[in-house]
């Protein structure tokens, strides 16, 4: 049976955003050199907790690494990976999965990773997934929601080595369902799929362009956003609907999200009362 598939031109991009509890008008965001507060309406925006600490500053990471995607779990807690940039530097190992935690102090519970995607939880939150892409697999820990501690990382996907998607497909973002089934886009796959609690591959929905990067929901629909970038001849996108944001109705709805439990008491980044940008 076939489903009807809207497409909408995506404009605008950015790194990983959460809503933050109590705080209506800003939100937290990672960037390129941390964790940041912007205000909604005008833009301006204030770093809260750089990552990197001086032995990585001297290295020059600020400027070689940025953030990339990331969640907020049950407890508030913001996390986000970084990795290189690759606008300013080469491909490198050397990324970190950080938690922002909701007193302002910083975690890094991963490092030595590359390209990390979809920070998610299952329903009984005990269990945390997180992708590094480039390796085709998306990892699962035992995740203690009261501490934010995980442990006992192991393989919960691994793309299908008969490379049924394409040679270059990866698990990108991914969500979950009240079902406890995991939705996963493939970048360079041109699909997303449904995973099952066990890990096996249940469902699929092929995209127009080979970029998919990350679903979420809104009620039943399933909203699927796709890389731009400039990879494709004469510097554009990699085909026709590169960049665009797609829609499409799978009859369940998504967990809840969580918003960034910091609050107004988060003030990082103001000196005499001021904003400080950079």
């Amino acid at each position: 049976m076939s489903i009807p598939l809207a497409c909408l031109t995506s404009l605008n991009s950015h790194r990983c955003t959460a809503d933050i509890e109590g705080n209506p008008s800003e939100f937290v965001f990672a960037g390129k050199y941390g964790f940041g507060i912007a205000n909604k309406q005008t833009g301006e925006y204030r770093w809260i907790k750089k990552v990197w600490d001086e032995m990585e500053v001297a290295a020059g990471k600020p400027e070689k690494y940025r953030g990339n995607d990331g969640a907020v779990d049950s407890q508030g807690r913001f996390w986000a990976g970084f990795m290189f940039d690759p606008l300013t530097s080469e491909w490198a190992e050397e990324g970190a999965l950080f938690r922002l935690n909701t007193d302002g102090t910083l975690d890094r519970p991963l490092s030595n990773i590359t390209i990390p995607n979809g920070t998610t939880w299952n329903k009984d939150d005990n269990t945390m997934f997180w992708a590094d892409s480039p390796f085709k697999t998306i990892y699962q820990f035992d995740y203690d929601a009261k501490t934010g501690a995980i442990s006992n990382k192991r393989p919960f996907f691994t793309m299908p080595e008969d490379n049924r998607y394409g040679k270059d497909a990866v698990p990108d973002g991914h969500c979950i369902d009240e079902e406890g089934y995991m939705w996963t886009a493939l970048h360079g796959g041109s699909h997303v799929l449904r995973i099952s609690p066990q890990g096996e591959i249940v469902a699929e929905i092929k995209v127009p362009t080979q970029q998919p990067t990350c679903p979420c929901f809104c009620g039943e629909d399933l909203i699927i956003t796709s890389a731009g970038g400039t990879s494709g001849p004469d510097g554009k996108g990699v085909d026709e609907f590169a960049g665009s944001v797609f829609k499409i109705n799978v009859g369940v709805r998504g967990l809840k999200r969580f918003k960034y439990k910091g609050g107004v008491d988060v003030e990082g980044g103001k000196v005499n009362g001021q904003v400080v940008g950079e």
